[in-house]
């Protein structure tokens, strides 16, 4: 088998010098803290909480039926986070009036872990191990927040580390992976990422074992570290037992037929962005093309090594990548071992053509250091105190976002002009079950793909809400008795001069009208203060 060079040395000619640099190294985890620490703004976040909390009263039981919304009250809910939903609600029912700054903590932890772990299996000094987190952090910022997703993010990174320790000879690693993937199977659904990795890794090293036999002298060419059979076998049974273990979770196969579910659901992965192939029209888009195009030209500069195995790794995440937005982050743990590498090639490349000694290396490290300082000063302080502000005190924090954290504030006021059963924006969902405990739902981010006979509630939705006519016979199929409607919408307009419907609230966000509303003083309109 072919050995693998010391670990922590480069991959290159190690031109750079070896100075000890813990200012700078510091700097770079304060800059990774500074990007992985992001306030309580994602849609689906509120959901989980209000899982998390009620699971927590309820003594850890799930619910069989979905106890959230009033449009799907019979479908058999299958929560893929629910050990997640039951860390975040622990902590913050825990942290009192800092547990909000516990959960930004939380995520913040589990997204620095993913991206530190994930470069410690690329070859390069600790700087460039951290700058590179940092840069493919800034690429990521689109997708960091408050997502349970960060948690497979953070199960892919482990697998990648375990794969470099079996190919470094610890031959017992790979009897970790299922009680891994028992795991992460309850923490989060994104656990068939891993299974896929350990697929393509296993399937790639049967065919090098292959064209071993077949083309030896082609194999001979190649720089990879391969697995011998015995270890090809034992890793491959390993993942076998791992993806078995994943229906030891209290849903048994409906877990995975819930994912199924989603991924083959055409009309959702069509409907939501994140569904849909990257497009330069939007940030997440255009980072992914700048880090995708970087990673291209420094790979043709710099790359000379014949790796079949991470190569086609790289591509297999890429095809995911390239066919759904959400799964860029993926790609970016997984490709984060080879930026590694190619920014250490680079960096000793520089080093080389400008001769640089150890003492101006240290120079030159000293003014990165400086610059840095500053630069983390400036702009790292507004985003510390935003975060802040969300963790100790989210109803004033959401009044700088587009959530209606006003009209929450009156509808907490004036439940009694309300009735039961709402309907609202999308994004809003999660947020009003986190605000508004009691509430049911007409939609929120765990219902896209839900469907009982007529009752295919995302698409309902898409024809109700959003749509430019709406379809309006659908608050009879739902009795929907009060509406929260973004500000300008042509929903809004429509209710407004239908019979029937009376005019609340109203503020620079959302209206708020209820069916047959009447009261001593007539229809109210307020505004938020």
């Amino acid at each position: 088998m072919k050995r693998l060079r010391p670990k922590g040395t480069p991959v290159d000619s190690g031109q750079v010098p070896a100075i000890r640099t813990p200012a700078l190294n510091a700097l770079f985890l304060l800059i990774i803290a500074n990007f992985a620490l992001q306030p309580l703004t994602e849609p689906d976040f509120g959901w989980h909480l209000r899982t998390g909390l009620d699971l927590l009263m309820q003594g850890g039981r799930l619910p069989a039926l979905d106890p959230y919304s009033h449009t799907m009250p019979d479908w058999p809910w299958v929560e893929h986070a629910w050990l997640t939903d039951l860390v975040l609600g622990w902590l913050y029912a825990s942290g009192g009036e800092v547990g909000g700054l516990l959960v930004i903590a939380f995520f913040g932890l589990v997204t620095g872990a993913a991206w530190i772990i994930a470069a410690r299996t690329g070859q390069a000094i600790r700087p460039i191990r951290l700058v590179t987190c940092a840069l493919s952090l800034w690429v990521a910022l689109p997708f960091l927040g408050a997502r349970t997703q960060v948690v497979t993010l953070l199960g892919v990174a482990v697998v990648l580390l375990l794969l470099d320790r079996l190919r470094q000879g610890a031959r017992w690693i790979i009897w970790i992976f299922p009680p891994l993937f028992l795991l992460w199977a309850n923490l989060h659904g994104g656990f068939t990422a891993g299974l896929f990795l350990l697929t393509v890794v296993v399937g790639l090293n049967w065919c090098i074992a292959m064209v071993s036999r077949v083309w030896p002298d082609l194999f001979r060419r190649f720089d990879e570290v391969y697995l011998p059979s015995a270890d090809l076998r034992g890793l491959a049974l390993a993942t076998g037992f791992a993806g078995l273990v994943t229906l030891l979770n209290p849903y048994g196969w409906r877990l995975h037929q819930e994912i199924l579910d989603s991924l083959v659901n055409q009309f959702m992965v069509s409907t939501l962005q994140e569904w849909q192939p990257p497009s330069l029209e939007t940030l997440a888009g255009r980072l992914f093309g700048i880090y995708l195009g970087g990673l291209t030209i420094a790979a043709v500069l710099w790359y000379r090594r014949l790796e079949p195995v991470r190569i086609g790794v790289l591509l297999a995440f890429l095809f995911v990548a390239c066919r759904h937005l959400r799964n860029i982050p993926l790609f970016l743990i997984v490709s984060l071992p080879f930026a590694v590498e190619l920014l250490q090639m680079g960096c000793d490349r520089m080093v080389l053509a400008l001769k640089l000694r150890q003492r101006t290396f240290a120079q030159w490290a000293m003014g990165v250091t400086g610059a840095l300082a500053c630069l983390l000063v400036f702009l790292g302080s507004d985003h510390v105190r935003a975060v802040w502000r969300f963790g100790t005190n989210p109803d004033v924090a959401f009044r700088q976002t587009s959530y209606p954290i006003e009209a929450v504030e009156w509808i907490r006021a004036h439940r009694d002009r309300l009735g039961s059963r709402p309907v609202h924006d999308y994004q809003y969902g999660g947020f009003l079950l986190w605000q508004l405990p009691g509430l049911k739902t007409f939609i929120d981010g765990r219902m896209p793909a839900w469907q009982i006979e007529d009752r295919w509630i995302f698409k309902d939705y898409v024809d109700l809400v959003p749509a430019a006519v709406p379809r309006t016979a659908l608050l009879n199929k739902y009795a929907i008795d009060w509406a929260l409607l973004k500000r300008g919408t042509a929903f809004a307009a429509v209710l407004a001069t239908t019979p029937g419907w009376s005019h609340e609230y109203e503020d620079m966000k959302v209206v708020i009208y209820v069916r047959g509303s009447s009261s001593a003083a007539g229809t109210i309109r307020e505004s938020a203060p």
